[in-house]
């Protein structure tokens, strides 16, 4: 007897259903309430669009603002010292821009070097040098760009500059060391990321110099090319850094390989 009744059960529920849904769920009720969630639908896409764009305007505006700053920024670290230079003359002036950016500075008929240490704190014993000519400069790890080189041009008696990994350092940059052309006798280049083969044509109205170092230069190509014409628009210069197969190629298209020497 209790197969029928289970069986008979589907038949008993439906039919109770029926009966109770006026009561629990009215039929006009629920028809409102379905007409207006569904009209609730566009507000609530449009909350949550205005939320996000409201949010990647944010993001949008902070980034810009973050761009600004670090302009304004870079502009700031290579500022003409103009005003230390009227006071104190413009070998300490250089001085003072390059140990204020971690570098260092030699006196001319001194072998030591004065250098900040690596949280930028630095003696200013320099001063006491401050109408003896600057002949080294060490601005390598900065953020040296086109204007800071306003801080050193005026040293007609600069003999060694390195300017190893600027990140900011370019071709406009180098082609204001020509100011350099009676005196500098070593350079170094190496690991600037923007130097290419333009700014090393700059180059040659360094006639005096002795020793220059283009190692790692990324945006050089055909590095091999680039060192025999420096070599032969600085005819006493040696070139370190550049290899001579670096980027030549034979007939077929295959890179040049550098020929074993035998004895």
């Amino acid at each position: 007897m209790a197969a029928p009744r289970l069986l008979q059960m589907p038949r008993i529920l439906p039919h109770f259903r029926l009966l109770q849904t006026p009561r629990t769920l009215p039929l006009v009720g629920w028809r409102d309430s379905r007409h207006s969630s569904s009209s609730s639908l566009p507000s609530i896409k449009h909350r949550i669009l205005h939320s996000l764009n409201n949010y990647y305007h944010d993001i949008e505006t902070v980034l810009e603002w973050s761009s600004r700053f670090k302009t304004w920024n870079l502009r700031r670290k290579n500022a003409h010292y103009a005003y230390t230079e009227r006071l104190y003359g413009p070998y300490a002036a250089a001085a003072y821009y390059a140990l204020s950016k971690k570098g260092g500075v030699k006196f001319k008929g001194h072998i030591d070097w004065h250098r900040a240490d690596r949280k930028g704190r630095f003696s200013w014993d320099f001063m006491q040098y401050k109408d003896v000519p600057l002949e080294g400069i060490d601005l390598s790890n900065s953020p040296l760009t086109f204007r800071g080189l306003d801080n050193i041009v005026s040293l007609t008696e600069l003999r060694e500059l390195y300017l190893r990994n600027c990140p900011h350092l370019n071709d406009w940059a180098l082609s204001r060391l020509h100011v350099f052309k009676d005196s500098l006798e070593v350079l170094s280049l190496a690991g600037c990321p923007h130097i290419t083969e333009r700014g090393l044509a700059t180059l040659h109205h360094l006639q005096n110099l002795q020793h220059l170092d283009l190692s790692n230069l990324p945006s050089v190509p055909n590095k091999g090319l680039i060192k025999i014409l420096l070599e032969e628009i600085l005819p006493g210069c040696q070139i370190v850094g550049l290899d001579y197969f670096d980027g030549l190629e034979d007939t077929e298209g295959q890179p040049l390989l550098i020929p074993e020497l035998r004895h």
